[in-house]
């Protein structure tokens, strides 16, 4: 019986932190959250550009170029930052950039020049960039390393709520009343509140003394445990890795696609929400009907106003939080790349029927789209860390920088398509997603020779 308690108490959970880094927790763990509003918040900006600084779909998908492409450019320094002043100084870096840029919007949109709030922008999203790669390892050493996932899982739930805040503050704020302000007040007292609250977080985490951490970066390189017989990193370089060169192929191509749906999942709405559809779809065209009858829309199907077509963006984010609950259930009983290359079908599928306009049936496709890739950024990331030993934070690097293709994709491959038929914009996602289905399906295999 002693025995069989003490093995009971040896296979006991490691605890999900210590109480001494509950405090540095709570900070942390709210980064994901500022960083989910901040990111979602430029596809508000997207439709609200358009309209008062009259540019066309495709010049307003800049915004998201100048989003995602801060992630690419500062992935590598923000990890140098962090290496070499440690992670406090590095959240407190990604702040500051982030409250800069968010005040910036201020003069950029006085003087209503689109290029001056895309620089702004820019500095906001270096500061998003240099949050999320401190935030991940910095969540690593706020306790027992064996329950760093658990952690990090929690974190992207809360930053889950983060994106959902986005639209539904950025369709409150900035596209309730856009046509009739026509200006971008709405902007500047949105992003002035933003950066104070953000400045007010790095200023109270200035004085926050964290704890000595499990795993605190070095400068010098600590020898590895007893794993280096079995490393396969030992005699190769980083490249030589197929299974992580794909990965960073799959993530880009997986972020493109994530990138597009978003720009212009509020031009859908508000395009294509109000036609009349074919016989096929009638009975679904009724329902949704009674439904825009009962959250107060006119009587049939009229267009969906801007700031409604944001409320359903943020639905469409709820699902992907719960896709993402959903999924790490699943991989109990289903192999990680299995499930990925299944929700890469899945979506292929959602696009066929997004880029018909059916009505609700491609509006309900079109939402369903983010339920579905909510588990293709961490399982891609996770498949393509497999293995690498003393190059895994290297690694990790390359692979976030893949998130470039949200800014590539939307403004160059999606948004000239976008300007004739947003709806048949929505064919060119699928060629991401078959990428995304042949790393699940056969790249992700880790090279045993």
């Amino acid at each position: 019986m002693a025995l069989s308690t003490t093995a009971v108490r040896t296979a006991a959970p490691p605890p999900f932190t210590e109480r001494r880094y509950i405090l540095t927790l709570i900070f942390v763990v709210s980064l994901f959250m500022l960083w989910g509003v901040g990111v979602t918040m430029g596809d508000i900006l997207n439709k609200h550009f358009q309209e008062v600084l009259h540019v066309s779909k495709a010049d307003s998908a800049l915004v998201q170029l100048s989003i995602f492409g801060a992630y690419f450019i500062m992935g590598l320094p923000a990890g140098w930052f962090m290496k070499r002043f440690g992670y406090q100084k590095g959240v407190l870096l990604g702040l500051g950039l982030y409250a800069a840029g968010a005040f910036l919007m201020v003069p950029a949109a006085n003087a209503l020049s689109f290029g001056y709030l895309r620089l702004a922008l820019f500095v906001l999203a270096c500061g998003l960039a240099t949050l999320e790669a401190v935030a991940h390892p910095f969540l690593d050493g706020l306790g027992d390393l064996k329950s760093s996932d658990r952690r990090i899982n929690f974190a992207h739930a809360i930053n889950g709520i983060g994106a959902v805040s986005g639209p539904l503050i950025g369709g409150y704020f900035v596209l309730r009343g856009a046509h009739a302000s026509g200006d971008l007040t709405s902007v500047k007292v949105l992003y002035s509140a933003i950066g104070a609250v953000v400045g007010s977080i790095g200023l109270a985490f200035f004085f926050v003394k964290v704890p000595p951490l499990i795993d605190e970066p070095a400068d010098e390189p600590v020898a590895a445990p007893a794993e280096a017989p079995t490393d396969l990193a030992a005699d190769k370089k980083l490249f030589q890795h197929k299974h992580f060169v794909w990965a960073c192929v799959a993530q880009l191509f997986n972020t493109a696609a994530q990138g597009g749906t978003w720009a212009y999942f509020i031009n859908y709405g508000t395009d294509y929400m109000g036609l009349k559809p074919g016989p096929a779809v009638q009975g679904f065209w009724q329902v949704g009907a009674l439904f825009s009858r009962t959250v107060g829309l006119a009587p049939g199907l009229p267009h969906l106003a801007n700031d409604v077509a944001a409320y359903f963006f943020s639905l469409s984010l709820v699902g992907m939080m719960l896709g993402r609950f959903l999924g790490t259930y699943l991989m109990q009983f289903i192999a990680p790349n299995r499930l990925l290359a299944a929700v890469a079908v899945a979506n292929i599928v959602m696009c066929l029927i997004v880029a018909q306009h059916w009505g609700w049936v491609s509006f309900g496709a079109l939402i369903a789209l983010n339920f579905f890739f909510s588990i293709m950024f961490p399982t891609i990331y996770s498949l393509g860390l497999k293995d690498l030993g003393r190059h895994k934070q290297l690694a990790s690097s390359f692979i976030v920088m893949g998130v470039v293709g949200a800014a590539l994709f939307p403004r160059f491959v999606m948004g000239p398509v976008a300007d004739v038929s947003v709806a048949h914009a929505y064919y060119l996602p699928i060629i991401c997603y078959a990428v995304v289905f042949l790393y699940g399906a056969k790249l992700y295999k880790v090279a045993r020779d």
